[in-house]
């Protein structure tokens, strides 16, 4: 699988209220479009893009992205050292 299928299906990307909230307190940060926040970290050139089982990984800038395959749901972001 290849990053390009994530990064076609950008658009399509969400999360839940539950999954805002777990994000925020997650990464420490109180951003309004928890969304967008995430899509402009995928979207980086310097984002490092997996796919392991049925989600998608994106790590950058210390964070990573946890993105379900099929929903394109964003199920979390934590930090990583």
């Amino acid at each position: 699988m290849t990053k390009e299928i994530l990064l076609s299906n950008i658009d399509k990307i969400h999360t839940t209220e539950m999954g805002v909230e777990r994000i925020k307190k997650n990464l420490k940060i109180d951003i309004d479009n928890i969304v967008e926040y995430c899509k402009n970290k995928v979207l980086d050139k310097n984002c490092n893009i997996y796919k392991k089982g049925k989600n998608w990984y994106c790590e950058i800038d210390n964070i990573k992205i946890t993105i379900n395959s099929y929903s394109y749901t964003i199920i979390t972001a934590h930090t990583i050292s």
